[in-house]
């Protein structure tokens, strides 16, 4: 079992940057592979970044690379979201999620969601 707890999120002006955090526990956590997804308000839930449970097979949205950089902390037990150059449309709920070896842009392949954490980009 994986616990997931997100944390970071806030109201920024275009421009600006926010890190998100996303806090793991459980007996296999260094193991997971971790994602970042995001809903916006009358959108579907989309794919943002993954990263391997090793820290490698990275992956990012279109709309995301080159502003934003997914990394583990050297403990294995958080994962975090890097977000520069933001603009309103980066506005969404931002939500964690685990799977044991899956890194990619599924959703429905993540066993485990954190319960997300609001980003406001204001123009």
């Amino acid at each position: 079992q994986v616990q997931l707890v997100e944390s970071g999120g806030g109201l920024v002006q275009a421009g600006g940057s926010l890190r998100l955090s996303c806090a793991a526990s459980g007996r296999t956590f260094s193991s997971y592979a971790m994602g970042w997804f995001r809903q916006a308000p009358g959108k579907e839930r989309e794919f943002v970044s993954a990263i391997g449970w090793s820290g490698g097979n990275i992956n990012y949205a279109d709309s995301v690379k080159g502003r934003f950089t997914i990394s583990r902390g050297s403990a294995k037990n958080t994962v975090y979201l890097q977000m520069n150059s933001l603009t309103p449309d980066d506005t969404a709920v931002y939500y964690c999620a685990s799977h044991p070896v899956y890194s990619g842009r599924d959703a429905s392949r993540y066993d485990y969601w954190g319960q997300g954490t609001q980003v406001t980009v204001s123009s």
